[in-house]
């Protein structure tokens, strides 16, 4: 797989134009063979439907969050998913059972693509007594051991390590699971990072690492933060194969994942895979995204929006009635107004929940 990143039409350093933006020629990777067989080539209706639902889901939550943040029901930070829903359903399609997920703090869309209630989602959002942490983690730090969901991490790239360490204790188990450690473009220049890297082609373990990149850390651009915005190649010097991946495109995400996670399981160590992807809101609830136009945003929304691609597909490709596309977005309008009711009305924590689940 190696070769598949070899094949970037970008020099080191050089800036991301209209070309390198999320669907460009020069984004598109994952086909080893270089046959051009398009990536839904597998892709079934019911595929389709399943990504559909799914990211509609995370699209419908994160909105709906979003008006609740205005309302004063969320505190504290709150960074949206909007845009981004193809990588981790995407992913989350070509997982399997007990294969786990960690990443940084914009994290709601993982949650839910990892089966996650949304009721106890939007109750940790709100603070309230039913959510995951049970009201003291909020936007950024959730958990679930049932899921195999292991955060949510404020930190900007610490969940890294975290996620290599968990896939040494998969090796160490030998039970055959599989780590996803997500991280965007800024997390991607942390140096521990690097040692997680390191350690990870050294012992072999199965984790496949999954760079988000939406073009901005925060308010800075990939190319004046990035001396190498090839992300594919980060692991290059370590030995570790990578690749870019249109991650606007489901399809596509769905595709390079099952080869990273099977190079993963079969024991050959871990795997880089780059979605270039776009985030429609600013980096979090305070930011009002001043560092690029409205038209660009505008852009993106209109041509290469990852929901539209499938509803598109579905309703040409499929033949489906735009009616029962319509009645599935009800049903998940119904789901996230029950989780932002629910949450607006579930007791707060007593205080003695202060003292429990704390680390000493």
């Amino acid at each position: 797989m190696a070769g598949a990143a070899a094949k970037s039409t970008r020099s080191p350093g050089r800036g991301v134009t209209e070309k390198d933006a999320p669907g460009a020629e020069g984004a598109r990777r994952g086909d080893p063979s270089g046959d051009g067989a398009p990536q839904g080539a597998n892709f079934t209706r019911e595929d389709e439907l399943t990504a559909y639902r799914s990211m509609l889901l995370i699209r419908r939550f994160e909105e709906k969050a979003g008006q609740l943040y205005g309302m004063g029901f969320i505190g504290g930070f709150c960074h949206l998913y909007i845009g981004q829903e193809a990588v981790v359903i995407g992913m989350q399609m070509a997982a399997r059972p007990g294969d786990q997920v960690i990443t940084g703090y914009r994290d709601h869309g993982h949650m839910l693509a990892t089966g996650m209630d949304p009721k106890g989602v939007m109750a940790e959002l709100t603070g309230r007594r039913s959510g995951y942490s049970k009201g003291k983690g909020g936007s950024m730090h959730m958990f679930s051991k049932e899921k195999q969901f292991f955060g949510g991490h404020g930190i900007v790239g610490a969940q890294v390590p975290l996620g290599t360490g968990i896939a040494f204790a998969n090796r160490y188990r030998d039970n055959g699971a599989v780590t996803l450690t997500y991280f965007g473009d800024g997390a991607a220049n942390q140096g521990q990072v690097y040692e997680s890297f390191n350690m990870a082609e050294l012992w072999k373990l199965p984790v496949v690492y999954v760079i988000e990149n939406n073009r901005y850390a925060m308010g800075t651009a990939v190319t004046r933060a990035s001396a190498q915005t090839d992300f594919s190649k980060r692991g290059a010097s370590f030995n570790i194969p990578g690749e870019q991946v249109d991650g606007m495109d489901v399809r596509a995400v769905r595709a390079a994942g099952e080869r990273a996670i099977t190079f993963a399981r079969d024991g050959k160590g871990p795997y880089i895979l780059e979605m270039q992807t776009y985030r429609y809101r600013g980096h979090s609830m305070s930011d009002p995204a001043k560092y690029r136009s409205k038209e660009e945003v505008q852009k993106m929304r209109e041509e290469r929006d990852c929901i539209e691609m499938v509803r598109k597909r579905l309703l040409e490709s499929w033949k489906m009635p735009e009616e029962e596309l319509k009645t599935i977005d009800a049903k998940v309008r119904e789901i996230v107004n029950e989780a932002a009711e629910f949450a607006q009305h579930d007791p707060e924590p007593e205080p003695a929940e202060l003292w429990t689940h704390v680390l000493l």
